[in-house]
């Protein structure tokens, strides 16, 4: 049966809304994890508090928390709703790699590479996590589709877009900007439809020099202050060694062998395609290459930081299974799905890493949240690094919970993502007879979490009268010893 001729000029919306069926199954199984729990706390504080926020920390996510500042104003902040701009970002990606794919190498190996796109547990992961990481993939591809426009038919409308799209891309994440090395090349070896002679024109290359300059106008502010901010922002990243280089894939992707197929398929394509699979093979390789090298300097080395390139992989790989018959090229499609299920279905329980140590800030907080009293205080273990026991404690349970009696100036009059405690902390814990202490880690005594100045008063005033433990958490009610 012949499909109507709508239907078939529409294949790039397969993808797409395979891409947010996916990504929708059990879209709000997976607990908030910390970096989701700093959305929520930055995107849901007064536009001001926010401002100030990134003036101290984070700027580097600025655009994106103003953006879910604006979404849940409207939306509400349920997990659905936290995550739903991840998801139809994907979806977008999906459609936007379908069309790029047709675009370089023919609409078969556009469908293919949407599919497979929409297929990978990276697209699931972080279509299902309220961070700009799909975001950051949609601009790349928008971007990318723009330039090769532009390239195509050079006109002041489509230069200004792809500059649009590039600051676009680079408020939404700085390092992904190290994508510009592949337009770079195109630029400087792609001649436009329709121009004359064996030189590509100066102007369509200056041009993209200008273009691009503009866009490193906008962007030279967030620069420097994110620049100022890298050190206590990833003060967590370590230096990367071969291993994890060669890692790369599997931790990109989410899934060792579906990464290492992409790969495989990728190559087969930059060997045999041309100045087009070359082009595309460097646009993947160069911005992974310099996230290695520029992690032995600093602070830098984060995986997730690449998955902009995961379409364009995918469009490589889709390229080489085009020329295939069809059946035979949807199977392995199919098989790449297959091979990443168990990676599908873990994500969907947690997004913390490794999945094997989830951290069910649910099941902890719901038991302080139907055994407390009235007057009963908490205390969180430890406080001060990127657990966000607080705020995990703030976003399940809204009211009633019991008193931070530590606490002297919150995250929101700090202008950051911690909260300052008592200095004195045994006349603080003066006021209360029974106390929550929620601690990461399954330790049998919690206590050891704290810094020894705040567990001391705890040792010598309370007793643990209940402990409990959920994964990656425990919960203890201490009461205060009488003498």
């Amino acid at each position: 049966m012949r499909l109507p001729d709508r239907l078939r000029r529409a294949y790039w919306l397969w993808p797409g809304l395979l891409t947010l069926v996916v990504t929708a199954v059990q879209l709000d199984r997976a607990p908030l994890w910390r970096d989701e729990l700093a959305t929520w706390s930055a995107a849901t504080r007064p536009l001001g508090d926010l401002f100030r926020l990134v003036g101290t920390i984070d700027a580097v996510n600025g655009a994106y928390y103003l953006l879910m500042w604006g979404w849940l104003a409207s939306a509400g902040d349920p997990v659905t709703a936290l995550r739903l701009p991840s998801a139809l970002a994907m979806a977008g990606a999906a459609a936007l790699t379908t069309l790029l794919g047709a675009r370089l190498f023919g609409p078969r190996a556009g469908l293919l590479a949407g599919l497979l796109f929409a297929i990978l547990p990276s697209t699931s992961r972080y279509g299902q996590e309220a961070r700009p990481y799909a975001l950051v993939t949609l601009l790349a591809l928008l971007a990318t589709l723009l330039l090769c426009r532009a390239l195509d038919r050079p006109s002041l409308p489509r230069w200004a877009g792809y500059a649009a799209a590039v600051a676009g891309l680079g408020l939404a994440n700085l390092f992904a900007l190290s994508l510009l090395l592949g337009h770079a090349l195109a630029a400087g070896t792609r001649r436009p439809a329709g121009s004359a002679g064996t030189r590509r024109p100066a102007g369509v290359r200056l041009r993209w020099v200008v273009s691009v300059l503009a866009a490193g106008l906008v962007l030279a502010p967030l620069a420097l202050l994110g620049r100022s901010q890298q050190g206590r922002q990833l003060d967590w990243v370590g230096r990367p060694g071969p291993a994890s280089l060669l890692g790369l894939p599997g931790s990109v992707v989410q899934a060792g062998v579906v990464g290492g197929l992409l790969v495989g398929l990728a190559a087969v394509a930059v060997a045999s395609r041309g100045r087009r699979g070359v082009l595309l093979g460097l646009t993947v390789a160069l911005p992974a290459l310099l996230l290695f090298l520029a992690g032995q300097v600093t602070p830098l080395f984060v995986p997730r930081y690449l998955l902009f390139v995961v379409p364009f992989t995918a469009l490589l790989a889709a390229a080489t299974l085009a020329p295939l018959r069809l059946g035979a090229a949807l199977a392995i499609v199919l098989a790449a799905g297959l091979l990443g299920a168990p990676e599908q279905a873990a994500l969907r329980r947690t997004h913390e890493s490794p999945r094997s140590a989830p951290v069910d800030y649910p099941a902890a907080i719901r038991i302080i949240g139907t055994r407390q009293r009235p007057g009963d205080g908490i205390v969180y273990a430890p406080r001060d690094g990127w657990a966000f026991l607080d705020l995990a404690t703030a976003y399940h349970l809204r009211t009633d919970r019991p008193r931070d009696v530590l606490l002297v100036e919150d995250q929101a009059r700090r202008g950051d993502f911690w909260a300052t405690e008592c200095a004195r902390p045994a006349e603080c814990l003066a006021t209360v007879d029974r106390l929550w202490l929620l601690a990461r880690g399954e330790d049998a005594d919690p206590l050891d979490a704290m810094p020894a100045g705040r567990a001391e008063p705890l040792r010598t005033g309370f007793r643990i009268d209940r402990r409990w433990t959920v994964p990656g958490l425990t919960v203890a009610l201490l009461v205060r010893t009488r003498p």
